[in-house]
């Protein structure tokens, strides 16, 4: 058998070999005594950097981070295969039967031709596997540990399915006003719980609204905070070049230099 370190390619089942002797009384002191919640916070970073690399559309960068969260996924496994739980062979088992499930139109007779029907297909499926025979049972499945914005699409999403209330522009615009109209009220009362409960339905109703315009609310704020930066950065080299702190604009000239910033970068662009 050719050492670990000799080697010029590996498989899955190397990986996993190389984690259990890490793993093993011989092993490594610090992955030894790792915990699911110990690393927890490692697997959220590494599905963020894979992330980061597919917004770059970096293949080399995509390979890497790519490794590192299989490495999660085999890590985690193989401290339940220490108790007896499961195993890594388990865990291909359970995704390669979903797949099948899920795709009668491909290894069934199901007849499914467009996104659409698969889609719908994938839903009506998914919900009687997970035994789900109300939309509420649907709307408290939806992870409590994704960011907030992106679990207030994903409950809409869920909840407006086969239901008209929000399915049309002019509805979820007027709800999004709606709700402004009662966050300037709450602010106007200087009534801090009702502020509180006010921003927090104006932001869910805003992602509501992003999944009625068919837009990925969590994208388009990432995008804005990617703007803000471009232009705050601009601002600051701009008070730089004159010789003037950013701090010492009153809100006329900072609001006047900010919408100058923002024309120009959208004109480059």
């Amino acid at each position: 058998m050719i050492p670990y370190e000799k080697k010029e390619h590996y498989t899955i089942d190397d990986l996993a070999e190389i984690v259990t002797l890490l793993r093993s009384e011989e092993g490594c002191p610090w992955d030894k005594v790792q915990t699911h919640q110990s690393i927890r916070s490692d697997l959220i970073e590494e599905t963020y950097e894979v992330i980061e690399a597919i917004d770059q559309d970096d293949p080399e960068m995509l390979r890497e981070e790519l490794g590192d969260l299989l490495l999660q996924v085999v890590f985690h496994t193989r401290i339940e295969t220490e108790q007896e739980h499961f195993t890594l062979e388990d865990v291909c088992t359970d995704i390669c039967n979903k797949l099948i499930v899920r795709h009668p139109h491909v290894f069934s007779t199901v007849q499914a031709d467009t996104t659409e029907e698969v889609l719908k297909n994938w839903d009506a499926i998914k919900e009687e596997t997970k035994h789900q025979t109300t939309r509420t049972q649907t709307l408290e499945a939806v992870a409590k540990t994704l960011p907030a914005l992106m679990r207030a699409q994903k409950v809409c999403k869920r909840a407006m399915k086969d239901h008209n209330r929000f399915l049309c522009n002019e509805s979820a615009l007027a709800s999004v006003t709606e709700c402004k109209h009662t966050l300037e009220e709450a602010m106007h009362m200087e009534d801090p719980e009702q502020i509180t409960r006010a921003m927090g339905e104006l932001l869910f109703c805003c992602a509501g609204m992003a999944q009625t315009l068919g837009l990925s609310a969590e994208q388009v704020l990432t995008d804005t905070i990617n703007q803000f930066i471009s232009c705050f950065r601009v601002m600051e080299e701009t008070c730089a070049a004159e010789n003037r702190p950013m701090e010492t604009l009153s809100n006329s000239e900072w609001n006047a230099l900010w919408k100058k910033t923002r024309r120009s970068l959208e004109e480059e662009d």
